[in-house]
C-alpha cells in the first residue's frame, strides 16, 4: 500500500546517487513503512541545473497555458484523492476524514493559483513630464527553493509549488522527510498534467544540509519556508546575507478569547475541533483559552468533557477523531510541557500522559489556572 519513495530530478524518479536512505515510520505503530532516499550534494547540483533550464522554458509559456496545465493537475489530484488520503494517513497519522479534506483542499488551491496567474496585472504610473509613459510589468523572479513541513505534506507543498508555477518560476522542493509519499503523489500529478520535468525537482534529506546549500546558491532567486519560528529566523538570516527574496510562514501562539455572551456549547465544539485537529500539530491551533469569568466554569466543564470523550487512535480507523503525534520528539515535548505546567502550579483537569507504548499517542490534556510564566503560556506547544 505504501509506495516506493524516490527523488524527482530532471524529469526522472530515482534513488539518491549515494544510495543512502532513512526509514519512514507509521506514527500509529512506530514501525518502518518505507525507505527514503537522502539527496547528496551531487543530486542537489543536478536539481539546481534542471531548475535553471526549466526556468528558461517555463517562463516563456503563457499564463493562459500554464493555467490549463495546473487545472489538469487539480483534476488529477481529485481523481486520486482516495488513494492519496490513505497514504497521507498512513505516514502522518491524522484521521482519514482530515486527510481527505487536505487532499481536496489541495486541488482547490491549485485551481485558485491557476486563475490568479492569469491575473498578474501590471500598472500604469502617471509620469512627471508630458510624453512620459511609465508601465510596471510583473516577471517571474527565477528558480525557487521551497521547504515544507510534515504536518500538512500536501497543503503546504501545494501552495509553494502552485505559486511558483503560475508565475512562470521553476522550483526545487525540499519535501518533508517524515511524510514524503503524499508529497511525491502531489508532484506526480503536476508532472502528468504537463509540467516539464526540469521545472519541478523534489528532494529529501537532512534539512540543515539542504537548506545551507540551496539558499546561498546563485541559481536560487527566491526562498519559501514553512516551519518553526526558530528555524525560520536562521533561514531568513541566511537568505538576507545573500539578498534573496524570502517568504516565511512560521509558528503561532495566539489565544482564543471567549466572552460571556457566546453560545458556550457551540464554542466548546468549535474550539475543541480546532485544538485537537491533527493532534494539535497545526500552526494556527489555539494554544490558550482566555474565558470571561461569568462563563468560565461552564466552558471548562464542557471542554474537559469533550476531551474525555474524544476517540484517540489509528487514523486509519474510521471512528478515530484524533490520531497520534508525529514522532517520539513530539511525545517528549508534550511530556515536558505537562511537567513544567504542574511544577508551576497549574491544575491538571484531564489527560497529561502518553497512551500505551505502541505508536505516539498522547491523551487530550487540559490545564486550568496556568501561571503566566509556565512554558505552555509562552511557547507554541505544537501538540
Amino acid at each position: 500500500m505504501y509506495p516506493t519513495l524516490a527523488l524527482h530530478i530532471a524529469g526522472a524518479w530515482r534513488p539518491a546517487s549515494t544510495g543512502e536512505t532513512l526509514p519512514v515510520l507509521n506514527p500509529a505503530t512506530a514501525e518502518p513503512i518505507g525507505e527514503l532516499p537522502v539527496a547528496s550534494r551531487d543530486d542537489l547540483d543536478q536539481a539546481l541545473e534542471a531548475a535553471k533550464r526549466g526556468f528558461k522554458t517555463w517562463r516563456t509559456v503563457s499564463a493562459y497555458d500554464r493555467s490549463k496545465v495546473m487545472r489538469k493537475a487539480a483534476d488529477l489530484l481529485r481523481e486520486r484523492a482516495d488513494v492519496i488520503t490513505k497514504i497521507l494517513t498512513l505516514e502522518q497519522g491524522k484521521p482519514l476524514v482530515e486527510a481527505k479534506l487536505e487532499v481536496m483542499n489541495g486541488a482547490d488551491t491549485i485551481d485558485w493559483f491557476a486563475e490568479e496567474g492569469r491575473r498578474a496585472y501590471g500598472r500604469v504610473v502617471p509620469g512627471r513630464a508630458e510624453g512620459v509613459l511609465q508601465i510596471v510589468t510583473k516577471e517571474p523572479v527565477g528558480p525557487v527553493a521551497a521547504f515544507t513541513p510534515w504536518n500538512f505534506p500536501i497543503n503546504q507543498a501545494v501552495r509553494k509549488v502552485s505559486a511558483a508555477l503560475c508565475t512562470g518560476c521553476s522550483v526545487v522542493l525540499k519535501g518533508p522527510e517524515d511524510t514524503p509519499a503524499s508529497c511525491i503523489e502531489l508532484i506526480r500529478v503536476f508532472l502528468e498534467a504537463g509540467v516539464p520535468g526540469d521545472v519541478i525537482s523534489l528532494v529529501f534529506g537532512r534539512p540543515a544540509e539542504i537548506s545551507e546549500y540551496l539558499i546561498p546558491h546563485p541559481i536560487i532567486k527566491k526562498i519559501s519556508f514553512t516551519g518553526s519560528t526558530a528555524v525560520g529566523k536562521q533561514l531568513a538570516a541566511l537568505a538576507g546575507q545573500h539578498m534573496k527574496r524570502s517568504t516565511m510562514e512560521l509558528g503561532g501562539h495566539a489565544p482564543a478569547i471567549v466572552f460571556k455572551d457566546a453560545d458556550i456549547g457551540k464554542t466548546v465544539k468549535l474550539l475543541g475541533g480546532a485544538k485537537f485537529r491533527n493532534a494539535g500539530q497545526v500552526c494556527i491551533s489555539p494554544t490558550r483559552f482566555l474565558v470571561q469569568e461569568d462563563v468560565y466554569e461552564e466552558f471548562v466543564d464542557g471542554f474537559v468533557q469533550l476531551s474525555n470523550e474524544l476517540k484517540v487512535g489509528d487514523g486509519m480507523d474510521q471512528q478515530t477523531k484524533m490520531g497520534p503525534l508525529m514522532h517520539a520528539r513530539r511525545v517528549e515535548a508534550m511530556e515536558g510541557f505537562v511537567a513544567d505546567a504542574q511544577k508551576a502550579g497549574a491544575n491538571l483537569r484531564t489527560g497529561g500522559k502518553r497512551i500505551g507504548n505502541q505508536g505516539y499517542f498522547f491523551e487530550p490534556t487540559v490545564f486550568t489556572e496556568v501561571p503566566l510564566d509556565a512554558r505552555v503560556m509562552n511557547e507554541e506547544p505544537f501538540g
